[in-house]
C-alpha cells in the first residue's frame, strides 16, 4: 500500500489538472513499490503513466538504447565502517544515512531528508569507494553515470539523454553518483565555453534540483575550483576527502593484516605507515594487493617481512620517479 502522503499528494495534483505534480508523485509511488519488493504493481503503477499522451516506456525493460546504457549499476559491496574517514565526514554521512532510514518521521513534521552530496579532494582517496558505502548503509544500487555514453558531439541530444536519465532513477531509490563531476558541472563564467555547454550546466543543475529526497545524488571532483558556483548551493553536504594522513594509513594497515592471515605486516604497523607517507587509499590498497599476491605465491612459508620491505623499497622508487616526472613538467611549465 503506497505512503498515505503519496495518495493524498496523487488526488491534489489530479484536481488540480497538475500534470507535473502528478508525473513526479507516481514516480514516487513506483520507487517506494520497487523498495518493498512489489514488482508488478511498480511495473504496472509505471505502465499506466502518461507523458503528453503515451505511455511512457517500462522502466524495468533493459536495452542497449534504454535509459540503463547511461549508467553502470553496482551492487554497493563496502559499508562506511569498512572505510577510514575522518571523523567530521564519518558523522555527515551517518547523520544523511539516518535521515534517509527515517524520512517517513521528518515527513510528518514536513521536512524531506538531505539526498544532495558533492564530494571534493584528490584523486585515489576515497569519493567514489564514499559513494557505494552509502548507497550499502541505505540498501540501495549505485547508479555511476556514464559520461561517454551520455554526452555526444550534438548537445542538444546531450540534453535529451540527461532527461531520460534523470526520468529513469526518479521512479527507484538509488545513489546517482557522478565522477569527475567538472566535466560537465564546469563554470559558466569561461568565456571559452560555447553557449551549448552552459545551457546544458544550466538544464543539468534544474534537474539535480528537481531530484526527489529518496534519490541521493553523489558527486564527486579532483578539480573543485572547475565548478560552476550555483553547483555550490545545490549541495546540502559538501565534504572534503583529503590524503590520509600518517595515523589514518596506520588505521587502514591494521585492518588489513586480516586479510593476510591474522599474521600481521612481519613489522610495527605504524614504521610501515610511516614510510607510505604520502600514499592515496588507492596506492594504499594496490600495496596491500601486491603483499597478499606474494604471499599466496610464496606458499605457506611466506616471509612476510621480506616481501613487506621487498614492496616499501619498490613503492620508494616509483614515488622517486613519479616527483621526477612532477619536477621536469613544472620546469617546461616554466620554460
Amino acid at each position: 500500500m503506497p505512503r498515505a502522503d503519496l495518495l493524498i499528494d496523487l488526488v491534489r495534483a489530479g484536481s488540480r489538472g497538475d500534470q507535473t505534480h502528478f508525473k513526479r508523485t507516481v514516480e514516487a509511488m513506483v520507487a517506494e513499490e520497487r523498495a518493498k519488493q512489489h514488482n508488478v504493481l511498480a511495473d504496472r503503477l509505471a505502465g499506466s503513466l502518461q507523458a503528453n499522451g503515451h505511455p511512457v516506456q517500462n522502466i524495468s525493460a533493459r536495452s542497449a538504447s534504454g535509459p540503463e546504457a547511461f549508467f553502470h549499476e553496482v551492487s554497493p559491496q563496502r559499508t562506511l565502517g569498512s572505510l577510514v574517514l575522518s571523523e567530521a565526514v564519518t558523522t555527515a554521512c551517518r547523520e544523511l544515512i539516518e535521515e534517509q532510514h527515517r524520512a517517513d518521521l521528518l515527513r510528518s513534521y514536513g521536512l524531506e531528508p538531505r539526498h544532495r552530496v558533492l564530494l571534493v579532494g584528490p584523486p585515489g582517496n576515497g569519493k567514489t569507494s564514499l559513494a557505494e558505502a552509502i548507497a550499502g548503509d541505505l540498501a540501495v544500487p549505485l547508479f555511476a553515470v556514464r559520461y561517454e555514453a551520455v554526452i555526444t558531439s550534438f548537445l542538444g541530444e546531450t540534453g535529451v539523454r540527461l532527461a531520460r536519465l534523470f526520468d529513469y532513477v526518479r521512479s527507484r531509490r538509488c545513489v546517482l553518483f557522478f565522477d569527475e563531476f567538472d566535466v560537465v558541472g564546469k563554470e559558466r563564467g569561461d568565456v571559452h565555453e560555447t553557449g551549448e555547454i552552459k545551457r546544458l550546466v544550466s538544464s543539468l543543475l534544474l534537474h539535480i534540483d528537481a531530484l526527489p529526497s529518496y534519490v541521493v545524488a553523489i558527486t564527486a571532483t579532483n578539480h573543485a575550483e572547475l565548478l560552476d558556483r550555483a553547483v555550490w548551493r545545490r549541495f546540502q553536504l559538501r565534504l572534503t576527502l583529503p590524503a590520509p594522513t600518517t595515523a589514518q594509513i596506520g588505521d587502514w594497515l591494521r585492518a588489513t593484516e586480516l586479510t593476510l592471515g591474522g599474521s600481521g605486516l612481519g613489522m610495527p604497523v605504524q614504521k610501515v605507515a610511516s614510510q607510505l607517507a604520502g600514499a592515496s587509499f588507492a596506492e594504499l590498497e594496490q600495496f596491500a594487493l601486491e603483499i597478499r599476491r606474494r604471499q599466496v605465491l610464496d606458499g605457506p612459508e611466506a616471509d612476510l617481512r621480506r616481501i613487506v620491505t621487498t614492496r616499501l623499497a619498490a613503492w620508494k622508487t616509483r614515488q622517486a620517479v613519479k616527483e621526477k616526472g612532477r619536477t621536469s613538467s613544472a620546469k617546461r611549465r616554466n620554460a
